[in-house]
């Protein structure tokens, strides 16, 4: 599966940052859950710009290494 953009991605609800981040720097990602296509990243700076969406096993192996 390639992996797809949602062009505008203020058009879908629900979008949430890690309780970890510092929002206060500025430079966080917002994830989506629950979205069919896998899971959806933004830029937190850039709410009304793309979201990349990643495949969900790809965004488990990701998750695995940076918590490792």
């Amino acid at each position: 599966m390639t992996n797809r953009i949602i062009p505008n991605s203020t058009a879908v609800n629900g979008w949430r940052r890690s309780s970890h981040s510092n929002a206060d720097a500025g430079n966080c990602l917002e994830v989506l859950d629950n979205h069919p296509a896998g899971v959806p990243v933004r830029d937190s700076k850039n709410p009304a710009g793309p979201a990349l969406v990643v495949p969900a096993a790809a965004w488990g192996s990701f998750l695995v290494l940076v918590k490792g």
